[in-house]
């Protein structure tokens, strides 16, 4: 692996992050169905000053991903995120692609 591959694989950044002392949470697409943007395993790792690398959508869907990854670092709970057409959020995010993806967002360490 080079360094610019490890520069810019999330995990390897969440790793780098974490061990500079930031609060990091790591959001990882589980589930797809129908047209999504990412496939499953897609990661998007998230600081406590909303800073971020990597990708589990695009568009709107990862800002609300950041928003709640913001609430997992506070509060340590990890959450289940779920997209889709057929939800209301999926219009007012932007997955509007007629798929549906789950995102599971958890704190490092």
């Amino acid at each position: 692996m080079t360094t610019d591959t490890i520069l810019r694989d999330p995990l390897a950044i969440a790793e780098s992050w974490f061990g500079e002392g930031r609060s990091v949470a790591i959001a990882t697409v589980i589930e797809t169905w129908g047209s999504a943007p990412r496939p499953v395993g897609s990661h998007l790792v998230i600081d406590g000053e909303g800073n971020f690398e990597g990708s589990v959508s695009g568009g709107c869907v990862e800002g609300a991903v950041i928003t709640e990854a913001l609430d997992v670092i506070e509060s340590g709970a990890a959450k289940m995120l779920e997209f889709g057409v057929a939800d209301e959020t999926a219009w007012r995010v932007g997955l509007s692609c007629g798929g549906r993806i789950r995102v599971h967002v958890e704190r490092l360490g």
